[in-house]
């Protein structure tokens, strides 16, 4: 591996609040999206991730305000996600500073919209978010399902298949998120890492269950090209984000 692992604090918000919950759900605030953004940006961070968690399930918008006061208290990348689900929402986003656009909900619905993203804008700006939880009765091949609305419906389609195909279709990068991790603090899905992997050459973003600077190595030899979380950070020492990349570092990965 030589290309620098990234590391990227997420925040999810809802209602312009930072909210962070267990599996999506039991949401609790964890604070303002620009400052956090800007504690983040000096704290280190090499990008930032915002999600509006609500914004498919409430079949809204993106709180597109929000997004602009963020990217102006930051010097780093800066993506978007959530209520994405067309070409003028993502040019939207562009114009209000975000760098690149994920997409859940509306790709999982139609597929080709991520043909015709990454036509327009280019494979860089866009980002699948693929939200996976297991499943138990064998309906799908890899044992995982893609989920979306944030992680509230299940759709029996396989999300290691899905993976591929949004790859196939020109998808740049990756989140991959653990629904059954989510927010447990208990370490990354390395199973739902390392089966993705295997099937997809773009950049794999892995997400879901962080909850100590030892948790990130070992998402890092999954597979993972970056590490994204939120509780250890909102949560943790404030030189957190220090503190899982001299982790990943020490673990023998190259860190930016």
């Amino acid at each position: 591996m030589t290309v620098a692992i990234r590391v990227i604090p997420c925040l999810d918000v809802d209602a312009g609040r930072v909210v962070k919950g267990i599996k999506f759900e039991g949401l609790r605030d964890a604070g303002d999206p620009v400052e956090l953004a800007h504690r983040y940006d000096l704290g280190g961070a090499d990008e930032l991730t915002f999600l509006d968690v609500t914004a498919s399930s409430g079949n809204r918008e993106t709180t597109f305000d929000v997004v602009a006061r963020t990217a102006e208290e930051i010097f780093i990348p800066l993506t978007v996600g959530g209520g994405v689900r067309e070409l003028s929402d993502v040019d939207r986003l562009l114009r209000h500073g975000a760098d690149k656009a994920s997409i859940n909900t509306a790709a999982v619905a139609r597929p080709a919209i991520i043909d015709e993203i990454t036509a327009h804008f280019g494979a860089q700006v866009l980002v699948l978010s693929l939200d996976a939880r297991r499943t138990r009765d064998g309906s799908t091949p890899s044992g995982f399902e893609v989920t979306t609305h944030g992680g509230r419906r299940g759709t029996g389609i396989d999300a290691v298949a899905w993976a591929r195909e949004a790859a196939d279709r020109g998808v740049g990068e990756i989140l991959l998120n653990s629904i059954d991790a989510d927010g447990t603090k208990e370490g990354f899905d390395l199973d739902l890492i390392r089966a993705a992997r295997a099937v997809v050459d773009v950049p794999l973003i892995a997400s879901g269950g962080a909850g100590r600077p030892e948790h990130f190595p070992p998402a890092v030899q999954a597979g993972a090209d970056a590490v994204l979380a939120a509780s250890v950070f909102h949560f943790g020492a404030p030189d957190s984000i220090a503190q899982v990349k001299a982790a990943i570092r020490e673990a023998g990965f190259p860190v930016r």
